[in-house]
């Protein structure tokens, strides 16, 4: 009967058929689209990971890879992390960050195998921040080694001298486990050579003797676990093996040689220093002498001249002086000219 109706409708209604066109694109539309994601929407529902049609729809509108999205949310699912822990618009708003979805799904997974606690939340945020999260994962499961000094920089042991001076020059192995939730500004490997390099020479200088350590070097690793090195870091420090000792100079006795030759020149200086002045001390004693000298004569004549002194006086001065200078001059194995010379004057006067 309405088929019957049809046609007089349209004939008194022409906009029907716009109606009816349109109504006929949205199902064609509908029905495409429903068999488009009707496999992926099966597997979402039998997998229980509840990713219904029109979450798929939001994703192919925003530009996400909606096929990619379900099935880490399957993925996830299967390895017991539940709807209420993990949202498919967490995994949406990951995307949209441009985190990578992939390595976060797997390393959520590989933390509920392993039982250790790792929110979404940090496992995100550390892969915004520019982590490689999968690889901390791994690295907390299997713990990395790390050569202390690094050899890349150039370095092929560390040196420390010991309290007896001599030089140790050691190299460690230092095994370091990923702490996840550090990831988020925490300090890299660089960070832990550097302490373990402070702590390896500040233990050796702590010894007394290098034959000491020789004989335990778990002075050297026990020393540097006590001080909590991997503080404010990424990694949680394991172990410390010490995987190589060689003795080295001995720094003390090189020191001790170098402060005597600097304290020999310091005393050739001083006493040469006394040296100049003891010779300049006695040049100026003579220059003294030699002008006192001077003055005999003078003080001679005012004293003849003013009566304090007679000329008998004077010759006896005289007779004096010469006796002085013979005995003197036979003292000193003066040649016997002089001594003539002498007498010749003695007898003049």
């Amino acid at each position: 009967m309405f088929a019957q109706a049809l046609p007089n409708l349209l004939q008194d209604y022409p906009w029907l058929w716009a109606v009816i066109a349109v109504g006929g694109l949205l199902a064609l539309g509908f029905i495409y689209v429903f068999f488009s994601f009707l496999h992926l929407y099966m597997r979402s529902f039998f997998t229980g990971a509840g990713v219904g049609i029109i979450a798929m729809v939001r994703m192919k509108i925003l530009g996400i890879n909606y096929v990619d999205v379900v099935d880490r949310k399957i993925a996830l699912v299967q390895a017991g992390v539940t709807d209420s822990e993990v949202r498919v618009q967490d995994l949406e708003a990951h995307v949209l960050a441009g985190g990578r979805l992939d390595k976060v799904i797997k390393a959520v997974i590989a933390a509920r195998k392993a039982k250790m606690d790792l929110d979404w939340s940090v496992a995100a945020a550390i892969d915004l921040a520019g982590r490689d999260i999968e690889e901390a994962v791994s690295r907390s499961v299997d713990p990395k080694v790390i050569d202390c000094p690094d050899p890349r920089k150039g370095r092929a042991s560390l040196e420390g001298v010991c309290r007896n001076g001599i030089q140790l020059k050691v190299r460690a192995r230092v095994t370091v486990r990923t702490k996840l939730r550090g990831l988020i500004g925490g300090a890299t490997e660089e960070t832990i050579i550097a302490r373990v390099g402070e702590g390896i020479v500040k233990a050796i200088g702590s010894a007394e003797a290098h034959t000491d350590v020789l004989a335990d070097p778990g002075l050297i690793s026990r020393a540097v676990l006590n001080n909590a090195l991997d503080s404010q870091t990424a990694f949680e420090i394991v172990s410390i093996d010490v995987a190589e000792i060689e003795v080295g100079q001995n720094v003390g006795a090189h020191l001790q040689t170098n402060q005597a030759d600097a304290d020999l020149r310091v005393a050739q200086a001083n006493a040469e220093k006394r040296r100049a002045l003891a010779v300049a001390q006695e040049q100026e004693n003579r220059a003294a002498l030699v002008l006192a000298e001077a003055e005999v004569p003078r003080a001679i004549a005012l004293a003849l001249r003013d009566g304090k002194m007679t000329m008998m006086d004077y010759y006896q001065l005289r007779n004096l002086q010469s006796d002085t200078e013979m005995r003197s001059a036979i003292a000193g194995g003066s040649n016997p000219a002089a001594v003539t010379s002498v007498n010749h004057d003695r007898a003049t006067n």
